[in-house]
């Protein structure tokens, strides 16, 4: 209340009595526009120079833009339409005077500020463009970190367990290193020393970003290269390589500068992954010293006593107790209960249990609860929830054989119950064997834990499209009309940012078309020139895949923050366009589904840097720098993997370098390139009613876009993150959802609500605690303890992964006959 007073004086201090903006309560306003007081105190002092014209159209701009927009604050949408269409609001002048001067007030921070507290809360609205960004400093840093995380994430993955390094390490261990060389001289923009400054570091933390990714094309080298698999050893070849792992980062990077006038520039593209990301590196440097809510704590300390209680805590449920992290309880009191562990257990249940975990890495596995908006998280919960029963029914009632099988399973099995075994339908060429299919088995189970979850998977795709055209098509045509116009938005003068970079030289779209082009004939090369047995074709097919739904999908995630990604399109169009062929499957997979996921990678990290205001030189730059040194760095790994590590992804190899996720890749790259999806979808097949899912995703938002406005339930749901609910299942459970239910609701709707100063501070900064500490002491557990091979065997490790739970019973019994379902000879 204090400083409410505060605010209030300084605001009747204005000479102008009549042009003043006066509230009897600032706390109500904050709340209604979720705004801090400083912000409200710096947005009331700009309104006093804005004229009423300019008044009138941010207010008509907040109505036009932001009337679908789920993240704008509701109370503010409802004061702008009565105050433009109420008349009644209008013959009371003094109550419309009010209202006009709250939306005044709103009017002005949306044109020095940004619309959305998430983003106030972590980014400054203020630029220094004389700060030293590409310094030699930050060069050498970002290239140790992106060759040393290449190296690590590269070399560790064919092991299990395996591990990896993320941004976050990267992020909290530059700055020491940073701190070091703040000892040796300065000289600007060659610079060994001075002051580490904000920009530095994140520039350092966009370059480990794109340098951590392993190549994806990594995985096709892997199986055709390995003697289980498709044994062609020419696969070795330096140059093949290199080629195909430059061909799908650098389509990526093409696609994310054509795309940023969709997924950057937009006020509304709010990408909230990024906004950890910005909260640790401001914790890091200095800030100003501020009161939230009584606490004075700064960021950093914070952010220290986090990290530090997590980096103890993890070791908890990660190794001494790991009942903490699989807390399925309700099993242990009959663990040979068949529907006791299928519905309720962790490991292979469904997780319906209301004390599911006491991980922080396991309640985040499916959202970050202090990340994510809460209606993200709710939607998504509710497309768990909803699709469960319908999951426990199809399993009870033996739909599709499903009775025979764990009812929560990502494997793939015959007709006698065991792992499909792939290599029993293809011959020597490693091409479909039609009489060896005919003599060993159909496929029973499809995708993850049900059929169901395959229409989830085939309707999200249309109703992505579907959902995009009707909600963001004013977003999609703004863009597009910006592409003709040569301006970055038909909004560019209302958005802080967008003027703030307008200091800095912008790389050109046809660069970017340049890199495009360059990286489609460098993939082109890479697939002809070589044996693959793949027309140079599959690249083009891939690429235009990508272009269809990458502002769509792009669209979504930076709004909501769930991503959808296109790994079982791409699979199905893959595997009818290039029937029998593997390969050509794999490739077309990875020119579709990868390039997609690596544009909206580096489109977020675009985002990142205009948050940060970074010239979009530098980045452009740095992106590039780093990727390529990781390629490079990644491939010669690669290489020492498949010759000189002896029994490399055998079974029984020494070090535990057993390819896990090589073998997942091969088989579906043998049952979608191979086997085909016609003999599953075509006509006949056993999955082909499935194929009707397109149409009901398409058909299925516009219902709901209609009734938005007249059922207040609908007014936040989400259909396409509801139908990523569905998909979470197999190895995901209710416990990797609901935890994060009543978290989100603490911290972004209560905390967020009545004390907003506080979750403006200290929100994002806790989970960027908890997840770097968690990476960190995940690294140490594993190089201290389980590398050497010590375990620690009590029942606190045993209880969880033991009984049905664990094991995945069936809900039926083998058939005494030893299969069930399609025996030989009754299926083609």
């Amino acid at each position: 209340m204090e400083k409410d007073s505060q605010l209030n004086e300084k605001l009747s201090s204005h000479s102008d009595l009549d042009e003043k903006v006066v509230f009897a309560d600032i706390a109500v306003l904050g709340s209604e526009i979720q705004a801090v007081p400083n912000d409200i105190m710096e947005a009331a002092e700009h309104a006093q120079s804005m004229s009423a014209e300019e008044i009138e159209e941010t207010i008509r701009l907040i109505v036009d833009e932001h009337g679908d927009d789920p993240n704008f604050p509701p109370a503010v949408l409802t004061a702008a339409r009565r105050y433009l269409f109420d008349e009644e609001l209008k013959a009371n002048p003094l109550e419309y005077k009010l209202l006009y001067d709250e939306l005044k007030v709103e009017a002005a921070m949306i044109q020095i500020n940004s619309a959305y507290s998430e983003v106030r809360a972590v980014v400054s609205n203020h630029d220094d463009p004389s700060m030293p960004i590409g310094t030699f400093r930050a060069w050498v840093i970002g290239t140790i970190f992106v060759g040393a995380g290449g190296f690590i994430n590269q070399f560790f993955s064919i092991r299990f367990p395996g591990i990896s390094v993320g941004t976050n390490v990267a992020q909290v261990l530059a700055y020491p290193c940073a701190k070091l060389l703040e000892l040796l001289p300065r000289t600007q923009y060659t610079t060994l020393g001075g002051p580490f400054n904000p920009k530095e570091h994140m520039i350092i933390t966009i370059m480990a970003n794109v340098g951590f990714s392993t190549p994806y094309t990594n995985n096709i080298i892997w199986v055709q290269f390995l003697p289980l698999y498709f044994d062609q050893s020419w696969a070795t070849g330096f140059g093949y390589q290199i080629l195909v792992a430059l061909s799908t980062n650098f389509i990526g990077y093409g696609l994310a500068g054509l795309t940023r006038r969709f997924l950057v520039y937009p006020a509304s593209a709010i990408w909230y992954g990024n906004l950890s990301a910005i909260a640790l590196n401001r914790a890091f440097h200095a800030e100003k010293e501020t009161v939230a809510n009584g606490w004075k704590l700064t960021r950093m300390r914070w952010f220290l006593y986090c990290f530090c209680a997590m980096f103890v805590y993890f070791w908890f449920p990660n190794f001494i107790f790991q009942a903490l992290s699989y807390f399925n309880w309700m099993t242990w009191i009959d663990p040979t209960n068949v529907s006791l562990a299928a519905i309720t257990g962790n490991v292979s249940g469904l997780g319906f249990n209301p004390i599911p975990t006491f991980d922080w890495n396991q309640a985040i596995y499916a959202v970050d609860p202090l990340i994510f908006p809460f209606y993200s998280t709710f939607n998504t919960f509710l497309g768990t929830l909803i699709t469960l029963p319908i999951i426990a029914a199809l399993w009870y009632n033996n739909i599709w054989n499903t009775g025979y099988l764990p009812i929560n399973s990502n494997h793939i099995f015959d007709n006698t119950g065991a792992d499909y075994q792939v290599l029993k339908i293809v011959g020597n060429n490693t091409l479909f064997d039609q009489t060896k299919y005919e003599n060993y088995s159909p496929l029973i189970s499809l995708l993850r834990t049900s059929l169901f979850m395959a229409s989830s998977v085939i309707a999200v795709y249309t109703a992505t499209l579907t959902h995009a055209i009707l909600y963001h098509r004013r977003e999609m045509w703004h863009g597009f009309k910006s592409i003709l116009s040569r301006r970055k938005t038909s909004e560019e003068h209302t958005d802080i940012h967008v003027r703030l970079m307008e200091a800095y030289t912008e790389v050109p779209e046809w660069q970017y078309l340049i890199i495009l082009v360059g990286a489609i004939a460098l993939g082109a090369a890479g697939v002809g020139v070589y044996p693959t047995e793949t027309t140079p074709a599959v690249v083009l097919y891939g690429v235009f895949l990508a272009a269809i739904f990458v502002v769509p999908i792009g669209i979504i995630l930076s709004i909501t923050n769930v991503q959808i990604t296109l790994n079982v399109l791409a699979e199905l169009f893959g595997g009818l366009w290039f029937p029998g062929n593997a390969v050509a499957m794999n490739y077309f997979k990875t020119y579709g589904y990868v390039t997609t996921a690596h544009t909206l990678n580096f489109a977020s990290d675009l985002k990142l840097a205009h948050y940060m205001h970074i010239p979009p030189v530098t980045t452009f730059w740095a992106q590039i720098y780093a990727t390529t040194i990781s390629s490079f760095v990644c491939i010669a790994i690669l290489n020492f993997q498949m010759t000189q590590i002896p029994d490399v992804c055998t079974p029984n190899q020494v070090d535990h370098f057993t390819c896990p996720g090589i073998n997942t890749f091969f088989t579906a790259s043998v049952l979608w390139g191979t086997l085909g999806p016609i003999r599953m979808f075509g006509a006949g097949g056993i999955y082909n009613g499935l194929l009707y899912c397109f149409l009901i995703g398409a058909i299925l938002p516009v219902p709901f876009y209609l009734l938005r406005k007249r059922v207040k339930a609908l007014e936040y749901f989400h259909l396409p993150v509801f139908l990523t609910g569905g998909l979470v299942w197999a190895p995901g459970t209710m416990g990797n959802v609901w935890p994060a239910v009543p978290i989100g609701y603490v911290f972004n709707v209560l905390i967020k609500r009545r004390y907003l100063a506080w979750w403006s501070k200290y929100n994002y900064i806790t989970t960027t605690a908890f997840s770097a500490a968690i990476a960190l002491s995940a690294i140490v557990i594993f190089f201290a303890v389980q590398w050497p091979g010590v375990e620690i065997d009590w029942i606190g490790n045993t209880r969880p992964f033991a009984g049905c739970d664990g094991n995945g019973c069936p809900f039926l019994p083998i058939p005494d006959s030893g299969t069930f379902g399609p025996v030989v000879g009754e299926f083609h």
